[in-house]
């Protein structure tokens, strides 16, 4: 659902990061904000819902321009976990170009990450997006926890899905910006099969995703 002007010469991209509630979907975006450089990002925007600790949804908004002039914009959303708020799921999934499933790794979550991704399958559904052509990355999160579930074990549940699978700590920054990355490089792999990134503007999947996810320097 890429909205795309040619005559203003101007791309929209949404990106949605999906997943049960407390999973980590926040803490992604926050980290992510943390280590992008000052040049590669925008202003983080929070909403709360009233009485939870999770946030409503978050707007992390990227630029950049390809070598034709084409100017590209990346909106980066959560989305809240709670069956509560499945209308707002709904409204913030619509026109998603692409999308992160944040699963929790404790032993005592594991039905709530196969519930969480089931309603993601329905919400698809119902917003008219097909979820085997919609760029989709599962990210494994609270790896630090001494009692997480293994990553074989991990892996042999979801890895014939055929998605993309990756371990991160949001918490201690590890994993965020190589989720978002490969998100990225989806996204870019779809986009350019309608709209020749590549041949017409001039834009390579290495460039692309590597002016999305330019990680600011450590200080000494």
């Amino acid at each position: 659902m890429i909205e795309y002007s040619e005559n203003e010469r101007r791309m929209v991209l949404k990106l949605v990061y999906y997943g049960p509630a407390l999973s980590g979907k926040t803490t992604n975006l926050l980290q992510l904000h943390e280590q992008l450089t000052r040049q590669g990002r925008g202003e983080l925007m929070v909403l709360d819902t009233s009485g939870d600790r999770t946030i409503y949804f978050d707007l992390l908004p990227f630029f950049l321009t390809a070598p034709s002039g084409l100017k590209i914009k990346v909106k980066v959303y959560t989305v809240p976990g709670q069956v509560c708020h499945d209308a707002t799921r709904k409204a913030v999934l619509q026109r998603a170009d692409g999308i992160a499933f944040v699963a929790d790794s404790h032993p005592g979550e594991a039905q709530s990450n196969f519930a969480s991704f089931d309603n993601l399958e329905r919400n698809l559904v119902l917003v008219g997006l097909d979820i085997d052509s919609t760029p989709l990355v599962i990210q494994f999160n609270k790896r630090d926890l001494p009692d997480a579930v293994p990553e074989q074990e991990i892996r042999k549940v979801w890895g014939p899905t055929g998605i993309p699978v990756l371990m991160a700590s949001a918490i201690n920054g590890e994993g965020v910006a190589d989720t978002f990355a490969t998100l990225a490089g989806l996204v870019y792999d779809r986009i350019d099969a309608r709209f020749n990134l590549l041949a017409e503007h001039g834009l390579a999947r290495d460039s692309f995703v590597l002016q999305l996810t330019t990680l600011r320097e450590e200080e000494p």
